[in-house]
């Protein structure tokens, strides 16, 4: 399994097992796995929007580290570069559906010209990618998805829709109740091949800290609704994004040493999952 973290704004170098990657990028492949570690600190224009400059520097970089498609994991720092999905599904060379986890819709138009932004990507994909097939955003609030002019191509599944899972519940109840509840939606679904996009602020304050506001999914509730959207599919990547602002001086729900703590928890949690569909 190939793992690729871009770590443009440092919030990285807080935790431990983001910083074992690194360690293990800079030395030989571990277990198997190829792991890449790209510094995009000092590329400009690339927060929140990513001009045409900046996108053409990314994709360079992509490209020098020898990355030829988008398989494996990907991490790219907190929610302001979920744009990164935008040009990691670009490297995708069949049919597939896009499975977004986010608190937000992402199809916002772009405020000035066509650049791309973390709040518009998932626009860009459906109007730019010909190999997209449909989109299935899951755990938007109910308000913003409201905002959005519906997309034949797009379903949402709202965050008052989820079902809510006490908790205590045990994993193999909320597999249970996810497997249930996830009948209805599973028509969506249009291609064989799945491209999931992570964003943590789909998730509640106690299952991490992110720069934007947050829902309500646990983890075990995310993990189960993915093992039950991947039987009988392929996973062609994912996309993990949802760090805390790098300027993050702690809050009502964490310090600065809990977030990224949780975070660093997290991570390391989705990788040990993950790893089990590649």
């Amino acid at each position: 399994m190939d793992i690729t973290v871009q770590d443009f704004s440092g919030v990285y170098d807080c935790q431990p097992y983001m910083q074992g990657l690194r360690k293990c990028a800079q030395g030989s492949a571990s277990q198997g796995a190829k792991i890449r570690w790209m510094d995009c600190t000092g590329i400009p224009g690339t927060d929140c929007y990513c001009d045409d400059e900046a996108v053409e520097t990314i994709r360079k970089g992509i490209a020098d580290a020898g990355i030829t498609d988008a398989r494996g994991i990907h991490f790219f720092d907190n929610g302001n570069y979920h744009y990164m999905s935008k040009i990691w599904t670009g490297m995708v060379q069949e049919p597939f559906s896009l499975v977004v986890f986010d608190h937000h819709p992402d199809m916002q138009e772009p405020r000035f010209g066509n650049i791309l932004s973390c709040g518009g990507w998932v626009k860009k994909v459906l109007d730019e990618n010909k190999f997209i097939d449909n989109v299935v955003i899951i755990g938007v609030a109910n308000h913003l998805a409201e905002e959005i002019t519906p997309h034949d191509k797009v379903t949402f599944i709202r965050e008052s829709e989820l079902y809510q899972i006490p908790g205590q519940a045990r994993n193999d109840a909320i597999a249970s109740t996810v497997q249930t509840s996830w009948r209805p939606w599973s028509r969506h679904l249009e291609s064989a091949s799945l491209y999931i996009s992570i964003d943590k602020d789909a998730l509640s304050h106690a299952h991490a800290a992110t720069n934007w506001d947050q829902g309500s999914l646990s983890l075990e509730h995310m993990k189960a609704i993915i093992s039950e959207i991947a039987k009988d599919r392929k996973i062609i990547g994912v996309d993990i994004c949802g760090e805390r602002a790098r300027d993050f001086a702690g809050d009502e729900q964490h310090s600065v040493q809990e977030a990224d703590a949780l975070n660093d928890r997290i991570n390391r949690e989705l990788v040990e999952f993950l790893e089990n569909f590649f």
